[in-house]
C-alpha cells in the first residue's frame, strides 16, 4: 500500500443532506451522480460513496496510492469526506467490516461513455451502429476495464442496472441520464464478461416495474431463466469473403435459389431428445444440405424467446441468439461453415409484434414505450401480442439497427420478414371499430410501410450482398419493388397464392381435377407482378394440416407420385424455391417442434427415393440456367399446354438469353399417355433429362428411354411423348 497524502481543509462541506442520504438509501434517488463520487469543492475535493456492509472506507486512486479516510455518515454504508486529488478523475474504495477486507471502484467517479453525437443521431433516428453503444459493451475507460450499460428508457424516474456483480441491488449502480436521447448509462468498473444483469425502473410514479432484460442484450440465459448477460464482442475468424463478393455482385433475382427452411430445434435431436448445439447442427446439417443442392438454409427465428411452442415468432430479445443451441459464437461459426461450402443463411426475423412477458419490451419505463398506448393500435388480437409503435423514431432505429446487426456481426445472407400484411393493414383481424384509421381516413398503415421502406433501404445500401424476403399474403402493390419506384424496396416476396391454389388442387381426386384446372392456370396471370419464392412452408404441415404427403389423395404410390409430380412442377414453375425440412423425404407425420425430424424413413424405398428426386431437382434447378435466370421476369416463361383440362396436363417452356430452353410437362393424372402431342420450339433430339416416375424415385419407370425427337411438319414443330402417369418430365434440347 503507498504512502497516503496529505489530504488539505475543504472549505465546501462535504457531508451529504439527510434527505439525499435517505433517498440514496432507499433507491429512490433520481441522480447520484450529483452526490456521490468525487466532486470539487472550491480548489479541493470530495468523495462521496455508498458501500453497503462496510464499516470503514479508505479512498484510493486507481494505482492504489492512499488518498484519503473518509467518514461514515450513516450505519447502512453512506460514506463522505475530503481527498487529496489536483483534479477529478476515478477513483477506489478499501472497505473493511470487522475481519473482512475488500475492493470497490467508484461508478460514479467515472465520465459519461456516450457523446452529444450519439444523442444527437440516436434522437434523430440515423444512428446505424447503436448496437454498439446500447446494452453491455466490455470497454476500457479513464483508466479503468468494466461494462458499460445503456439503456433508452426516457419516461423513467430512476433506472439501475442490477446482477450478479451487485447482488441484484438497484441502489447501488443507478444510471446516468441523458435528458436528450432519454437514454441512461454507467460504466460499472471491474464488472466481468459472463454476469447475469437486467434493469431494475422506476417508473414516472415511482413504483418499480418487473426487472427488464436488456433489449440490446447480445446473450440471454437459457430460458426458464430470462436475465441478460453481458457478453464479449463476436470474434469470428471469417472465411467467406468469396461468397460474400458474389451476392453482392450478382442480381439475386438471375440466380438459383432454392431454400431449406429449418427449425433448429427439431431437425434433429440428441439421442437422449435434448437439441444440438450450433457446432452439432454444424457438423450434420450443413453437409446434408450442401449433398442436396440447397443454396440457403432459412431458419425460424432464433433470437431468444422465452417459449418454446412459439417456434422463436415471440422473441424477447432480437440482438441474442438463443441460448438453446449455446454461445452467440457457435452461431457465427455456423454461418462461417455454410459460406464455406456455397450456403447462405436467412434468418426468419420479427419486427411485426412482441410478447407480453413481463420481462421484455412491454411497458418498458412504465409507458407503453416500443409499443401503442391505445390496443387498437398496439396490440395483436391473433397473438396476444404488443405492435411496435413504428411511428416513434428510436422504436424504427431500434428495428433497423436489429436488421444492420446481423448482416454485419454475423454475415447473414437474408431476413424472411413475418407477417408484413399485419404491419400493412390498421385493420389487419380486426372488425369495425376496433381500429383507427389513418390521416386520410385510409386502412394502410403508414408509419409500418415507411419503416419497412427505410429498413430496405439502410440494409441494401450497407450490405448489398444481403436480401429481404417478405411473408406479405395480400396483393399490396410493389412488395419487391424499388423505393424510389414506390415500392416496399423487398428483394423478393412469398406467393402465398401459389402455395394456397396448388396444394387445394393436389389435395383433390384426379378424377375432379379437370374442374380445377385454372386453380393452376391462374397463378401466371400474376407470377411475374413481385420477385415471388415459392413457399412449402412450416404454416401448412402444422395445426391439424398434416404433412405434404399426407394431403396428397389416393392409395400409398398415388400419394408418393403425385408429390414427386408436384415438386418437379414446383421446380420447373417460375419463382425461387422453399421447401420446409422434413418435407423432402415425405415425412408422414405432422410437424412438432417437440422432436427430431422422422429420419429413421430413409431406410425405405418411397421416403428415399423423394429425397433423391428433391436433390436431383435441385442440382437441376441450379445447373440448367432457364430453369432460374428468369424467375422473376416474363420472357423466361411460354406455355406449349395450358387448356388441356379434360387431361390434366400442363406443360410450358423455360428460356433465358442464349441458353437451352427447358420444357415442362406434368400429367397430374394416374392414367399412362403414349403419342401424347406437344409443340416444341426447335425441331431435333430433346433428352430427357428428369422424370419424377423414375424407378430411382420410387415411381413405375414408364417415360421416353431418354430420348424424344422433335419433327417439323410443315413450320409445326411437334413432338410425340410419353407422359407416365401422375408425373412431371423435364426436355432439353441435345443441340
Amino acid at each position: 500500500m503507498k504512502t497516503p497524502k496529505t489530504v488539505p481543509e475543504v472549505k465546501l462541506s462535504w457531508e451529504i443532506s439527510a434527505d439525499e442520504i435517505t433517498a440514496i438509501l432507499a433507491g429512490s434517488h433520481s441522480n447520484p451522480f450529483a452526490v456521490l463520487g468525487v466532486h470539487q469543492a472550491d480548489d479541493a475535493f470530495v468523495a462521496r460513496c455508498f458501500i453497503p456492509g462496510a464499516e470503514e472506507v479508505t479512498a484510493m486512486t486507481l494505482d492504489g496510492s492512499v488518498i484519503g479516510e473518509l467518514k461514515q455518515l450513516h450505519v447502512d454504508g453512506v460514506f463522505a469526506g475530503p481527498v487529496s486529488l489536483t483534479k477529478l478523475q476515478p477513483v477506489r474504495y478499501r472497505a473493511r467490516r470487522g475481519d473482512a477486507e475488500w475492493a470497490v471502484t467508484d461508478p460514479y467517479s467515472f465520465g459519461p461513455v456516450l457523446g452529444p453525437m450519439d444523442d444527437y443521431f440516436a434522437r434523430e433516428g440515423s444512428h446505424l451502429r447503436l448496437f454498439d453503444k446500447m446494452g453491455a459493451h466490455l470497454i476500457k475507460h479513464d483508466g479503468a476495464q468494466g461494462i458499460h450499460f445503456a439503456v433508452w428508457a426516457p419516461n423513467a424516474q430512476r433506472v439501475s442496472v442490477v446482477g450478479d456483480f451487485n447482488n441484484w441491488d438497484g441502489r447501488r449502480h443507478v444510471m446516468r441520464f441523458r435528458s436528450d436521447s432519454g437514454i441512461w448509462e454507467i460504466f460499472a468498473p471491474d464488472v466481468p464478461i459472463g454476469v447475469a444483469y437486467k434493469f431494475e425502473i422506476r417508473g414516472q410514479d415511482g413504483v418499480l416495474l418487473p426487472l427488464k432484460a436488456d433489449p440490446f442484450a447480445r446473450r440471454s440465459e437459457l430460458r426458464p431463466k430470462t436475465a441478460s448477460i453481458a457478453a464479449a464482442e463476436l470474434v469470428q475468424e471469417w472465411e467467406d469473403e468469396a461468397h460474400l463478393k458474389h451476392w453482392r455482385e450478382t442480381d439475386k433475382r438471375r440466380q438459383p435459389i432454392s431454400i431449406y427452411e429449418v427449425h433448429a430445434a427439431s431437425w434433429q435431436r440428441r439421442q437422449d431428445g435434448t437439441m444440438l448445439s450450433w457446432d452439432e447442427l454444424a457438423s450434420s446439417l450443413i453437409p446434408y444440405c450442401a449433398d442436396m443442392g440447397f443454396t440457403h438454409i432459412e431458419f425460424l427465428p432464433i433470437t431468444e424467446y422465452p417459449y418454446d411452442p412459439s417456434w422463436g415468432y415471440q422473441t424477447t430479445g432480437l440482438y441474442a441468439p438463443t441460448a438453446r443451441f449455446g454461445e452467440p459464437e457457435g452461431f457465427a461459426r455456423f454461418v462461417n461453415g455454410c459460406h464455406k461450402v456455397g450456403i447462405g443463411v436467412i434468418l426468419d426475423w420479427v419486427p411485426a409484434h412482441f410478447p407480453t412477458d413481463e420481462h421484455g419490451l412491454g411497458w418498458f419505463d412504465g409507458t407503453a414505450l416500443y409499443e401503442h398506448e391505445d390496443p387498437r393500435k398496439g396490440f395483436h388480437p391473433d397473438w396476444s401480442t404488443a405492435i411496435y409503435n413504428f411511428g416513434r423514431t428510436e422504436v424504427v432505429s431500434y428495428l433497423v439497427n436489429n436488421a444492420l446487426y446481423w448482416a454485419e456481426k454475423f454475415h447473414l445472407d437474408g431476413l424472411r420478414v413475418d407477417a408484413v400484411a399485419s404491419m400493412l393493414y390498421l385493420d389487419y383481424s380486426r372488425k369495425h371499430g376496433e381500429w383507427i384509421p389513418n390521416e386520410y381516413g385510409g386502412n394502410e398503415n403508414l408509419e409500418a410501410v415507411r419503416f419497412l421502406q427505410d429498413l430496405n433501404i439502410r440494409l441494401y445500401g450497407n450490405h448489398s450482398n444481403v436480401m429481404t424476403i417478405a411473408e406479405e399474403s395480400t396483393s399490396w402493390p410493389k412488395v419487391s419493388q424499388p423505393v424510389h419506384e414506390g415500392g416496399l424496396g423487398f428483394g423478393f416476396k412469398w406467393n402465398m397464392g401459389f402455395m394456397h391454389d396448388t396444394l387445394s388442387y393436389m389435395s383433390r381426386d384426379p378424377i375432379y381435377r379437370g374442374h380445377h384446372h385454372n386453380e393452376l392456370t391462374f397463378g401466371l396471370l400474376y407470377a411475374y407482378s413481385e420477385n415471388f419464392v415459392l413457399p412449402l412452408s412450416h404454416d401448412e404441415v402444422v395445426h391439424g394440416k398434416g404433412s405434404l404427403i399426407a394431403k396428397m389423395p389416393g392409395d400409398d404410390w398415388q400419394k408418393f407420385a403425385n408429390l414427386r409430380a408436384y415438386y418437379a412442377y414446383m421446380w420447373g414453375y417460375p419463382g425461387k424455391k422453399l421447401l420446409f425440412m422434413g418435407q423432402e423425404f415425405a415425412q408422414w407425420s405432422e410437424w412438432s417442434e417437440e422432436k427430431s425430424l422422422d429420419w429413421n424413413l430413409l431406410q425405405y424405398r418411397m421416403h428415399e427415393g423423394m429425397r433423391r428426386l428433391v436433390r436431383d431437382l435441385n442440382f437441376t434447378y441450379r445447373s440448367k440456367p432457364a430453369l432460374h435466370e428468369r424467375d422473376c421476369e416474363g420472357e423466361g416463361f411460354e406455355w406449349l399446354v395450358a387448356d388441356d383440362h379434360q387431361n390434366s396436363v400442363f406443360a410450358w417452356l423455360r428460356k433465358a438469353p442464349g441458353q437451352k430452353p427447358v420444357a415442362v410437362i406434368t400429367n397430374f393424372t394416374p392414367v399412362y399417355r403414349e403419342n401424347y402431342s406437344i409443340r416444341l420450339p426447335s425441331a431435333g433430339r430433346w433428352r430427357e433429362i428428369l422424370n419424377t416416375d423414375a424407378d430411382i424415385y420410387g415411381g413405375s419407370g414408364k417415360g421416353n428411354g431418354g430420348r424424344v425427337q422433335a419433327v417439323d411438319a410443315g413450320g409445326n414443330i411437334t413432338c410425340s411423348i410419353t407422359l407416365p402417369p401422375l408425373a412431371t418430365i423435364m426436355l432439353e434440347p441435345e443441340n
